[in-house]
């Protein structure tokens, strides 16, 4: 499991569900797998109590299954989560990035801009870890754009691992990655104020896990569940 540091003021349940999350994702506790509360609290230095509120968290997005006694078990893949968490970050983001386009008055877009960059130069020097890092760093900051942080909070809090595991394995197995050419596009509709093209871009974005599935499938066949 890839343990970071805790963040300054990040409670300890915060930092369990953070770290846990990540390797959720990341696939270092891969679907199917069976986590250990006990070994879970030694590697990050933290009592039960936390680990077992964010698990009990992640038992409600049903990510975890725990089993009294026993451990738990992270999930296998269901394409339908995975389809709700894209449909509620196309809500929200389609109509962040409207926000954006008419808004009044003069919109700094320096950071998406910046962020663009290294995404075409770990295009450029794979690394699918941190190109999903700063996917998730340019999606936040047109939030930010939108002053919409809040609402950004709430959604990472809820059911976007589900969309976030399979964007992950697209990551890592796609070779004609788009997401940066998305980005580009994005980035320049706002910058036009074309909040109708804007939000046609982010729903063909968010709709690329779906041209990626077969891939995806055939890659990693044991992580996903039929029902």
């Amino acid at each position: 499991m890839h343990i970071t540091a805790r963040l300054a003021k990040e409670t300890a349940r915060e930092y369990a569900l953070r770290i846990l999350k990540d390797n959720i994702i990341s696939l270092d506790l891969a679907p199917g797998s069976m986590v250990s509360e006990n070994e879970i609290s030694s590697q990050l230095g933290l009592s039960r109590t936390p680990i077992r509120e964010a698990l009990i968290e992640l038992s409600r997005a049903n990510i975890v299954e725990i089993y009294p006694q026993k451990g738990s078990r992270i999930l296998l893949i269901d394409y339908a989560l995975v389809e709700e968490s894209r449909f509620l970050r196309l809500v929200l983001e389609s109509a962040v990035v409207k926000v954006i386009c008419e808004r009044e008055g003069t919109l700094d877009i320096s950071l998406l801009e910046e962020n663009l960059k290294l995404q075409e130069f770990y295009l450029e020097n794979p690394n699918p870890d941190k190109l999903l890092e700063l996917d998730n760093q340019f999606h936040c900051e047109l939030f930010n754009l939108a002053n919409k942080m809040q609402c950004y909070h709430w959604m990472m809090d809820g059911m976007t691992v589900h969309f976030d595991r399979v964007r992950s394995m697209s990551l890592n197995t796609i070779k004609d990655i788009k997401i940066v050419n998305d980005h580009k596009a994005l980035i320049a509709a706002i910058s036009e104020r074309n909040s109708q093209e804007a939000v046609s871009l982010m729903e063909k974005h968010l709709s690329r896990y779906k041209i990626d599935e077969q891939a995806i499938r055939e890659k990693y066949p044991q992580y996903f569940s039929e029902v």
